[in-house]
């Protein structure tokens, strides 16, 4: 059982306060840390040599904020199973980084096995931002050849996957290997600062927390001629669940991680909740939902609410708020974070760039040979994502102990993944009938 599940309300609240006041001492040493000249160490000078696996837009853009973070970055290797997007990212990075970008022709891998070979090629540290059902097979094999790592979010799409997250963080802790997530709110100082004050009891006990998540489409790609089946559904990952694990393990999730965040990171013990397909019915959209509605209980009586959809020409909301014994935390998202109540506060101190943060941050900690490692947490919001996918596809009420456990996996064995794989396309999850 989670050690938050089992413990008194006096001694929980007790663990918030500290925990709160170590994110708030984060939030206030600043993220800029290399810039600054804190914690170089004896490894001030030398190069660091970074290979990105996945090159899309995201990958792209933590490369570019890994060449801003430290001036001894060098990006040596790229790998990508599309070459169109190893290409586009090659020139971005080079316009930006320049001769700090050098990437010759024998360090550029396309291909399924292109992030073994990124691995293999020299680098220090990678950084992982392929579609999420390749991140815990790439994590493992980082960290079993003792790299540093930077993983987007979510970590995994099916409970397997989130085991081996798992796995491999604790390994990273036994070679004291830095791994940081890209659950990028939590690198975001306005949200420091308050979620740290949530945490040290600022809105007294927690009765529950609700987020919003709203929306519209996102970019799709049309079929071209000569294109497998696979690499249809590679190119449009973000509407395949194998691929992406819906749209509530892939974006909603980072609302869901910030109601971990203001929980203490304890773990739900069952959730329940309803999802469909009701506007993004087009074949265009592979086999997610567009809307999500999900209840987390925990064994403290809290509840965590997440409502979450994605329908073009509505209006969007990216909020969370806290109710607690002694107020209300109203966060929107680049808006306003307020706490009223008791302890009336607003947040008016200096915005940062989380993305450029998480990667400030990354790089001073393998200078400083004092490694982060969010592995087990960002693992399990994460699983938070997969639990609420479950509870919705089946319409059944989902225990978190069954959901970690279960061996499903929702695609293939990676060792199997070719242009020519037949992989099935699942119909469109139907509660009640579809089991999970």
């Amino acid at each position: 059982m989670d050690l938050l599940n089992s413990e008194s309300a006096d001694t929980r609240r007790g663990f918030l306060k500290k925990t709160g006041a170590t994110v708030l001492g984060t939030a206030l040493a600043g993220v800029n840390t290399f810039a600054s000249g804190i914690h170089l160490g004896h490894n001030a000078d030398k190069v660091l040599r970074v290979g990105l696996i996945g090159c899309g837009g995201r990958g792209t853009g933590a490369a570019m904020q890994a060449l801003k973070a430290d001036p001894g970055v060098h990006i040596t290797a790229l790998g990508d199973v599309f070459e169109d997007k190893l290409n586009e990212s090659l020139a971005t990075l080079t316009k930006v980084g320049g001769d700090r970008v050098k990437v010759d022709k024998s360090k550029r891998f396309i291909g399924f096995d292109a992030y073994q070979k990124v691995i293999d090629s020299g680098v220090d540290v990678v950084l992982l931002a392929a579609p999420p059902y390749a991140r815990p097979h790439h994590l493992a094999a980082a960290i079993k050849a003792g790299k540093h790592a930077f993983a987007e979010k979510p970590v995994a799409v099916d409970a397997p996957g989130v085991r081996s997250i798992l796995a491999s963080a604790k390994l990273a802790k036994e070679k004291n290997l830095s791994l940081v997530s890209g659950f990028c709110f939590r690198y975001d100082a306005a949200n420091r600062e308050t979620f740290g004050r949530v945490l040290k009891g600022d809105v007294g006990e927690i009765r529950n927390v609700t987020t919003y998540r709203y929306g519209g489409e996102l970019w799709s790609f049309p079929r071209k001629a000569g294109w497998s089946d696979m690499e249809y559904q590679l190119r449009n990952w973000y509407y395949y669940h194998w691929l992406s694990g819906d749209f509530i393990t892939e974006v909603t999730v980072h609302s869901l991680d910030m109601m971990a965040w203001a929980l203490g990171d304890q773990t739900p013990i069952k959730a329940i909740g309803v999802g469909g397909r009701q506007k993004r019915t087009d074949p265009l959209f592979g086999n997610i939902y567009d809307h999500f509605a999900v209840e987390y209980e925990y064994a403290n009586g809290v509840k965590g609410y997440s409502f979450s959809r994605q329908h073009l020409g509505c209006p969007g909301r990216n909020t969370v708020e806290v109710f607690g014994s002694d107020g209300k935390t109203d966060i929107a998202i680049y808006k306003h974070y307020k706490i009223s109540g008791k302890n009336q506060w607003e947040f008016q101190g200096k915005h940062n760039v989380m993305h450029q943060a998480e990667q400030d941050e990354f790089f001073a900690s393998i200078r400083s040979g004092k490694p982060i490692n969010d592995g087990t947490w960002m693992a399990h919001s994460t699983m938070l994502g997969i639990m609420g996918r479950m509870a919705a596809y089946s319409g059944q009420e989902i225990a978190w102990e069954d959901a970690m456990n279960s061996n499903v996996s929702i695609g293939p064995k990676y060792e199997d993944y070719t242009w020519d794989l037949k992989w099935p396309v699942s119909e469109v999850p139907i509660p009640g009938i579809t089991k999970v």
